[in-house]
């Protein structure tokens, strides 16, 4: 006789770390978009964002993810937002680290020539959906051997591919200074390509930490 799961063995478990993120997300999202550098640049950061959103609220029940990885999605998506708010290429962390070490400067301490917190999210966009993309992917391709680490890091190259695909798309529809601000190339020839090779270095600095966590958990 084969015993059957009971509807409550194939439920996730409740868990309130998702939905108490996503409530604070909601929430700095809408603090953060009052009165942005540009509303119409706002806007066009937050299209990929709002349909994120929605696939992780849809998927939860099918394929929930582990509570760190929605953890660092959470993150990443703040970040993301504070880029949003002040278009990415005017963030002022110069400003705030000034601020708390009394007059210091980031960008001299490092020889940087432009405002790099662009760099670092796409850097951290490696880091953070990294998670996130393994267990999608275990869970559903469930791939093995060496196809454990390629499958997940040519999935998240792909990405950092194809999001710079979307903003020259989106640039080249909108041109003059939307186009501008949402490319937020400061003058870089290389733009697109240092964007990328951050995108994949982080994926690949995290990819072996969080397979070997599954492997263990």
């Amino acid at each position: 006789m084969i015993a059957r799961a009971s509807p409550m063995m194939t439920q996730p478990a409740r868990r309130h770390v998702p939905a108490i993120l996503l409530a604070l997300f909601i929430g700095l999202s809408v603090v953060l978009g009052i009165a942005p550098a540009t509303r119409e640049d706002w806007l066009l950061e937050n299209v990929l964002v709002v349909l994120a959103l929605a696939w992780l609220v849809h998927s939860y029940r099918r394929l929930p993810l582990s509570d760190a990885a929605y953890a660092c999605l959470f993150v990443f998506g703040v970040l993301h937002e504070i880029g949003a708010h002040y278009q990415y290429s005017a963030v002022p962390y110069e400003a705030w680290f000034a601020a708390i070490s009394g007059g210091g400067s980031l960008d001299a301490m490092f020889g940087f020539e432009r405002n790099q917190y662009d760099r670092l999210v796409h850097f951290l966009y490696g880091v953070l959906v990294t998670p996130a993309a393994v267990e999608v992917i275990e869970a559903r391709v469930r791939p093995r051997g060496v196809w454990r680490f390629l499958v997940p890091f040519t999935f998240m190259a792909s990405h950092a591919l194809a999001y710079e695909l979307f903003e020259w798309l989106a640039a080249s529809l909108f041109g003059g200074d939307l186009g501008e601000a949402y490319l937020g190339t400061q003058g870089d020839a290389w733009d697109a390509h240092k964007d990328m090779a951050l995108a994949v270095l982080g994926n690949a600095l995290v990819l072996p930490v969080w397979l070997r966590r599954m492997r263990i958990r």
